[in-house]
């Protein structure tokens, strides 16, 4: 329940979004935010570091810890059912387009098409 709290909060799963490829200071990932105010930011920032979820290097830039990749990749087919969600709600403005790079992650626990891996020790 913990982690659902963690990322229900409104741009935290954002922010994990945006850090998916390298690390990014806090005026980069705020504009990559949408321009979220600083202090939601700053807020969402802490938790995120708290929950040691991202971490801050020296040169004050944010990246994700292998916590963070590992909840990424685990929220991987939660974005592929919403891209499906989406398609079937709007079948028009489903754009086969769009960033795939959600779907295209493998983890180590799941075959090709994301479903567990029956012979996974989970």
């Amino acid at each position: 329940m913990a982690a659902l709290d963690l990322f229900g909060r409104r741009w935290s799963l954002r922010i994990l979004w945006e850090l998916r490829e390298g690390p990014l200071g806090f005026r980069p990932l705020q504009k990559r935010c949408d321009d979220m105010s600083s202090s939601v930011m700053r807020q969402r920032l802490t938790e995120l570091l708290d929950a040691q979820v991202i971490h801050q290097l020296p040169d004050s830039r944010y990246e994700l810890t292998p916590l963070g990749q590992e909840a990424r990749h685990a929220l991987n087919p939660l974005a592929r059912w919403a891209e499906r969600w989406a398609a079937t709600i709007d079948p028009q403005g489903a754009d086969p387009t769009d960033d795939q790079s959600a779907s295209a992650v493998s983890h180590p626990d799941t075959v090709d098409d994301g479903t567990p891996d029956r012979d996974s020790a989970d």
